[in-house]
Formats: structure tokens, C-alpha cells, sequence
């Protein structure tokens, strides 16, 4: 017998056998749907992760405030810490960035780089104009004139803030695409020009966002941008508000140079001496992504875990019932043998059956775990993802699980007596 006879053979049994072989897939399918969806749904969350910090790219990195950390049953650790140090010690210690700070820092940062401070204001404003509003979901964020280019923002229509804005004080802001549709419609160069009220105050519109989707299920185009100094006096008047600093320098090269120079500027600033640690932390923009990548990555082995466990299951399913194949073909088995069929012959035959079933299994569980983990992508706003090398991965692992769970039935089948078989009833 040639191998294409083999095959052919194993292929029609396969097929013959409708019922068995697909409850077999079916299981073998599950886990490899869990593999692929889970991990196709993990990409689309890494790239939506990578679009999100893309804007400040390597180059990038912030200083914020070191909130102090509280633990059950003893206070802050910071002070822990400094329990029986000098009182003068724990005085810089806790406190926010001021916006005095913040604008000394801007001022005194010389290195080549652009500088952005900015305030959170709210995330539940109401945006009104023409007797419409909108939802109270409207973001405020409170920025300088390098805001926008620092968080990966685009002027779509009119003009972004300038130093006087900031300086004045005067009520203007930028609006992204959802809040100009919602009062405006499509036009891009309508809200130039009007005025809209947030939380009933009078802001003029001076440019209008391009689209920027969303991240972590926050949609970044319900947003309205104005300058740090109006959120200070209209959103955010809470005495512990702290002010963060954006920095981005041209070279990766010079990031460790700027890191440097930014600690030794700030440190004097937030009126630290020589003994006492930063009260403040700088966080490079692709080390939280990192951060973010290695948290995933404990679902990664979740998913890979969920995939074992089940294919696991399923080649023992599918050893079991090449088993029974074997008990009730043994006339068939010995009828190829009394014909010429050799042991080699038998062993293939069986081997192919279980690797079909196998790979069966593992087309339609990449199929519907592209399909399912896409749907997270949908969800996110991400393009099509495709995990290939998941998916190459699953094609092996069920080639083995074919492979492996086939073996022993095949064996067994070659050694059967051809004069046996034929007498078995």
C-alpha cells in the first residue's frame, strides 16, 4: 500500500465514523478556541496599549506626585519609613505638586525637549450648548500649549492653546470628535467659533480634536481640553490636586541625560535635601507599557494552561476511542494483512486517523478564537488581529496530541495475528 492509499483510507474511516469523530474534535476544539481567543483578544489589547503610549513613543516620560502607601492596620508606609527621622525630614514628604512647582520646573528644564504640565479636571462634566447637553461622562483635562502634541492629539479645524491662553486664564478650549458631533454634526469647522458651557461655564471653542478612539474602555474623544489654569480654578480647586509634568526629548539617547537633569532640577524645587528620597516618580512612557505587557502576561499563561488542561482531556478522549477503533476493526486489520498489508501500513493508517481528528479540531478552534478574541478587539477599536505564531503553535501542539494519542492504539493494531483477527467476531 502507498502512503496516498493510507491516507485515503484513514480519511474515508475518519469521515465514516461522523459521530465519534465529532465529539473528539468538538473537545479538541475547546481548548484550542480558549488558546487562540484568549491570546487573539491579549494582542488586540497590547496594540490598543501601544496606540495609547505611541504619542509619547521611547522618548517619553512623567513626573507625578509619590502618593504615600497605606496598608491595613498601621498607616502609611512613607511614614514607617521615616518613623524616627528628623520632623523637618517628614515635612516635604506627602505633599502635591504645586502649580508654582510645576511652572519652576518648565522654566528651569533647559535640556533640549519639549515640556508639557498638565491638571486632571473631571470625568463627569456636562458639556451644554443650544439646549442640548451631553451625558455627565465629558473628560476635562487641564494642559499647556505642548498638551496636545505630547498625548498624541491632532488639531482637526482651527487652533491648538497658546502661552497666552495659560498665562491669561481666559475661557477657551479644544473639543474632541464626539462632544463636536453631538452639538455640531460632522462639520469640522462649525464649533470653531461658538460657545459651549461646562458645568454651566461659558468656554469659547477655539479648535476642534481629531478622532483618537478610546483606550481601557475610556473613549478619548469625549473629552474637552483647556489650560491647566482654568481647571484649577473651575474643576479641580481640591488642595491636594497635584500638577504633572510631560517631558519628551528628541533621541532615546537622551533620555537617561534628561531623567538626570530633571531629578537634579526638581529635587531643590520640592525643597528635598541630599537625605531625603524623591518625593516624586518619574515613569518612562514604554516602562509602563512593559509594566502593562508583563501584566497580561499572567493571562497568557492562564489561557496556555486552559488549552493543556483540555487538550489534555481530549487526547485521552481520542486515545479511548482509537482503542475501540481498533477492537472494532480487527477483522478489517486482518483482512489488509492477509492482502499484503505490513505492519508499517497498519501503523500509519491509525496514526493519520488520530492526527486528522486532531487538526480538524485545531482548524475550527483557530477559527473560532480568532473570531472570539477579534470580537474584544471590536470592542477596543483595534484593527483585525491574527496571532500566528498562536496559531502556528496550536497546528503543532495538536499535531503532537494527534500523534501522541494515536501511537499506542496504532501499535497495537500492527501486532494483531492477521489469522485472529480474521476469526474475530
Amino acid at each position: 500500500m502507498t502512503f496516498r492509499d493510507t491516507f485515503s483510507l484513514a480519511f474515508r474511516t475518519v469521515r465514516g465514523n461522523r459521530l465519534r469523530t465529532g465529539i473528539t474534535v468538538a473537545i479538541i476544539a475547546l481548548g484550542i478556541t480558549a488558546l487562540i481567543g484568549i491570546n487573539t483578544a491579549i494582542a488586540a489589547i497590547q496594540q490598543k496599549f501601544l496606540e495609547s503610549f505611541s504619542s509619547m513613543g521611547a522618548t517619553g516620560f512623567t513626573i507625578r506626585f509619590r502618593e504615600p502607601r497605606n496598608f491595613f492596620g498601621g498607616g502609611s508606609q512613607l511614614k514607617k519609613e521615616q518613623k524616627g527621622k528628623k520632623r523637618e525630614k517628614k515635612s516635604n514628604q506627602g505633599k502635591p505638586i504645586t502649580k508654582l512647582q510645576a511652572e519652576s520646573f518648565k522654566a528651569a528644564f533647559q535640556f533640549p525637549s519639549q515640556v508639557s504640565m498638565n491638571m486632571f479636571g473631571s470625568r463627569n462634566a456636562i458639556v451644554s450648548a443650544d439646549g442640548k447637553k451631553t451625558n455627565p461622562n465629558v473628560w476635562v483635562m487641564g494642559g499647556d500649549e505642548n498638551y496636545t502634541d505630547l498625548n498624541g492629539f491632532t488639531i482637526s479645524y482651527g487652533r491648538n492653546l497658546n502661552a497666552l491662553d495659560v498665562q491669561s486664564g481666559r475661557n477657551v478650549c479644544l473639543i474632541g470628535r464626539d462632544v463636536a458631533k453631538k452639538f455640531f454634526g460632522d462639520n469640522i469647522e462649525a464649533p470653531v467659533g461658538k460657545t459651549i458651557k461646562i458645568n454651566n461655564i461659558p468656554f469659547l471653542i477655539v479648535g476642534s480634536l481629531a478622532s483618537k478612539g478610546s483606550t481601557l474602555g475610556r473613549s478619548l474623544d469625549n473629552a474637552v481640553i483647556t489650560s491647566y489654569s482654568n481647571v484649577r480654578s473651575y474643576f479641580n480647586s481640591n488642595a491636594n490636586a497635584s500638577f504633572s509634568i510631560q517631558v519628551k526629548v528628541p533621541d532615546i539617547k537622551l533620555m537617561d541625560g534628561a531623567i538626570g537633569e530633571a531629578t537634579g532640577i526638581f529635587r531643590p524645587i520640592r525643597r528635598l535635601n541630599v537625605s531625603e528620597e524623591d518625593n516624586f516618580v518619574i515613569d518612562k512612557s514604554d516602562s509602563i507599557v512593559e509594566m502593562l505587557m508583563r501584566n497580561l502576561s499572567f493571562i497568557t499563561i492562564a489561557a496556555v494552561l486552559i488549552g493543556v488542561i483540555t487538550l489534555a482531556g481530549a487526547a485521552i478522549g481520542l486515545m479511548n476511542i482509537m482503542l475501540v477503533a481498533v477492537t472494532e476493526r480487527t477483522k478489517e486489520i486482518g483482512l489488509v494483512k492477509a492482502i499484503g498489508g505490513k505492519r508499517g501500513n497498519i501503523q500509519t493508517q491509525f496514526l493519520l486517523e488520530s492526527i486528522i481528528i486532531s487538526l480538524l479540531g485545531a482548524v475550527i478552534g483557530i477559527v473560532l478564537g480568532i473570531i472570539v478574541g477579534n470580537i474584544a478587539g471590536l470592542l477596543l477599536s483595534t484593527s483585525f488581529v491574527i496571532p500566528w505564531n498562536w496559531v502556528v503553535a496550536g497546528v503543532v501542539i495538536c499535531s503532537l496530541v494527534g500523534l501522541g494519542a494515536g501511537l499506542y492504539p496504532a501499535i497495537k493494531a500492527s501486532r494483531l495475528n492477521p489469522i485472529e483477527a480474521l476469526r474475530y467476531e
